[in-house]
């Protein structure tokens, strides 16, 4: 399992929604779900978490959105980023 985090800041979240939610890379192909969180004291924080079954899928649609020219429109504070848990815990 891998995910790939993007953050973004931005000044108009429903436009930057609609442009997520048109999906240029094809991440609803491959992806098993996403997360977006927003900042609490500074809303225009967003932070988005696709989630993989492989690191190679998550490299894959990285590949393809940096490609789509997606990303261009809006100010990327970390490019996309696959990762894979290092350690987990509930509490």
């Amino acid at each position: 399992m891998a995910s790939m985090f993007i953050h973004f800041e931005i000044d108009d979240f429903d436009a930057w929604k609609e442009a997520f939610d048109s999906d240029p890379a094809g991440r609803k192909e491959v992806a098993k779900g996403h997360q977006i969180f927003r900042g609490v004291d500074d809303p225009s924080q967003v932070f988005v978490a696709t989630e993989y079954s492989s690191a190679e899928d998550a490299k894959a649609i990285r590949e393809k959105l940096l490609a789509s020219g997606a990303l261009d429109n809006f100010n990327v504070k970390t490019q996309p980023t696959v990762v894979e848990v290092a350690d987990s815990a509930e509490y």
